[in-house]
C-alpha cells in the first residue's frame, strides 16, 4: 500500500480542496443570492484541480528518482483520479448535507426561472444528491484522464543518456 501513498494522499488534497471550494462558492453567494453565476464561477475549480495534479506528479516524479516517464505519470494521475472518483459520493454528501443544504433547492428553482426546465420535477431529476453523485465520480474520471495526460507531458523525465 506504501507504493500508493503519493496518489492517495493527493487525492485527500483534492477532496479537501474540492470542499474548501464548496464553502467558497457558499461564501461568495454562488449557492443562494448570487446562484446565476454559479455555473460559470464553479469552473474555476479547474485551475486548482490543475496546480493539485502538477504538485502531485512532481512529487511522484521527485520519489522516483527525479525520472518519471509519461506513462508513469499518466497512471498515477490515473490512480489519483481513481481514488477521486472512490470518495466522490462522500464529499457530494459533505457538500449538500452540511455545507450547503440549500444549494439543490436553490438551483431547481433558478433553473426553472432561468428557462432550463418547465417544471420542478424536471429540474430536480438532474439536481439532487444521487444525481450529483455520479456526476462528480464520472467528471472525475474524465476529467482525472485528461488532466494526468496533459500534466505527464511536462512533468516527464528521460533519464540522461550517457555519451
Amino acid at each position: 500500500m506504501k507504493k500508493y501513498a503519493t496518489e492517495t494522499k493527493w487525492a485527500l488534497i483534492f477532496c479537501a480542496a474540492a470542499l474548501a471550494w464548496m464553502v467558497f462558492e457558499k461564501a461568495m453567494g454562488w449557492h443562494g443570492p448570487k446562484i446565476e453565476q454559479h455555473p460559470y464561477m464553479t469552473n474555476i475549480f479547474g485551475l486548482v484541480a490543475i496546480v493539485i495534479y502538477v504538485l502531485a506528479l512532481r512529487e511522484k516524479r521527485q520519489k522516483l528518482g527525479g525520472q518519471m516517464t509519461w506513462k508513469q505519470g499518466f497512471m498515477s494521475g490515473l490512480l489519483i483520479s481513481i481514488i477521486v472518483a472512490l470518495l466522490s459520493p462522500l464529499t457530494q454528501w459533505i457538500t449538500h448535507s452540511l455545507v450547503s443544504p440549500e444549494y439543490f433547492p436553490n438551483m431547481i428553482a433558478y433553473s426553472i426561472d432561468a428557462g432550463y426546465y418547465d417544471s420542478p420535477e424536471a429540474a430536480a431529476e438532474y439536481f439532487n444528491l444521487q444525481s450529483y453523485m455520479m456526476q462528480g465520480g464520472i467528471g472525475a474520471i474524465i476529467m482525472g484522464i485528461v488532466t494526468s495526460a496533459i500534466v505527464a507531458i511536462f512533468i516527464q523525465r528521460k533519464p540522461v543518456q550517457a555519451a
